[in-house]
């Protein structure tokens, strides 16, 4: 482990130090992206970054209004999902937005009680705690809108379930399955927010995740000659769960991030 994660974690164990940490997260379970063409943005994913075939759910395993192909690296889990009919929500995400992430599945232990402490504390149901099953065991999931956009966090608890991925999904096998990159897990997931809105979301994370600011940037740090930004890092109580929140600064042209949000109709 290198200085700087040592140092990273030590200054983590120092905030929340004598905090309880009412939702303790375990990694990143997954992340799913709503895209137009799932298997030709599966096939992208495996030869631009070593991603290897994993699970695979559509009309051959029972699902008849998405299809969604689970790539894994190491660590790292994606899901890329299309729509199989016009009239889906999550055509009208890509038809909005183009090919972006919908989903952030955490990691959890109970998933009923993430739900319940995060959503006494604020955060709007995205669905309820719900138990899926096959013959692997069992899946419980629950749904909570994020602070920003469209996104959601989903809460996974896999602890009775020995399956390839989640029920209704059956193994991906594919001859094409190029060599990892070295990718090994997810850092942290940034979100983009517009003008003074930055703040919000800090304090949504703080109130509703239980989450804290770590580090902040300002427009002098992240700046170049046209564009600037501000940033302040949220992390849980054992940093493996990372969200910086950014937001547009001043500068001689847009920011990046308000051209990101202005494209991504956000």
């Amino acid at each position: 482990m290198s200085n700087e994660i040592k140092s990273v974690e030590y200054g983590l164990e120092k905030i929340f130090e004598g905090a309880q940490d009412f939702l303790p997260l375990l990694g990143t379970d997954y992340v799913e992206l709503y895209v137009g063409n799932a298997k030709q943005a599966a096939h992208f994913y495996k030869t631009a970054f070593g991603f290897q075939s994993l699970a695979y759910a559509g009309l051959e395993t029972g699902v008849k209004d998405r299809a969604s192909y689970v790539l894994k690296q190491d660590k790292i889990r994606l899901v890329l999902t299309t729509a199989l009919n016009s009239n889906s929500p999550i055509g009208e995400h890509v038809k909005k937005h183009g090919d972006g992430v919908k989903v952030i599945a955490l990691w959890v232990e109970d998933a009923r009680k993430s739900y319940e402490e995060t959503t006494k504390r604020g955060a709007k149901s995205y669905f309820e705690p719900m138990v899926e099953k096959d013959e692997n065991g069992e899946v419980v999931r629950a749904g909570i809108y994020g602070a920003y956009g469209e996104t959601v966090f989903i809460f996974v608890e896999r602890k009775n379930y020995s399956g390839i991925f989640l029920p209704g999904y059956n193994e991906w096998k594919s001859d094409y399955n190029p060599e990892p990159v070295g990718l090994k897990y997810i850092d942290h997931m940034v979100g983009n927010t517009g003008w003074n809105r930055m703040n919000e979301a800090v304090k949504w994370f703080e109130d509703v995740m239980g989450f804290v600011n770590f580090l902040s940037f300002d427009d002098k740090q992240i700046t170049t000659e046209y564009s600037a930004l501000m940033s302040k890092v949220m992390s849980n109580g054992n940093g493996r769960i990372k969200f910086p929140i950014n937001e547009p600064a001043n500068g001689k042209k847009r920011s990046q991030i308000e051209e990101y949000l202005d494209f991504y109709e956000d």
